[in-house]
């Protein structure tokens, strides 16, 4: 399975970026993703599940240690998974399958 992560750290500061959101940049630069998108207001990323967890568990963890006070973040199936069936199970009822 395929997932996709769409995270923000807070505070936000505009004249330099905060340790916090050095960090969490760090964290999903280092992991083993597919995709990786950094920028001022918003990150995403993209991999296996396994590999997009585990960042996700690490981002937070860094995030938080290094000062963020809130992290906000979205996870979504974007593949399918390994046995072929549909990865959205709103894409099931919408094409008359649930």
């Amino acid at each position: 399975m395929r997932l996709r992560v769409e995270f923000t750290t807070e505070p936000f500061d505009l004249d330099e970026p905060p340790a916090h959101a050095l960090a969490a940049r760090d964290v999903v630069q280092g992991a083993r993703l597919d995709h990786v998108d950094v920028g001022p207001f918003g990150n995403t990323a993209e991999g296996g599940a396994d590999a997009v967890l585990g960042a996700v568990d690490t981002l937070l963890r860094e995030a938080l240690k290094n000062g963020a006070t809130r992290v906000s973040l979205q996870v979504n199936v974007v593949g399918e998974p390994a046995d072929g069936a549909p990865a959205d199970p709103a894409r099931n009822v919408a094409e008359g399958q649930g």
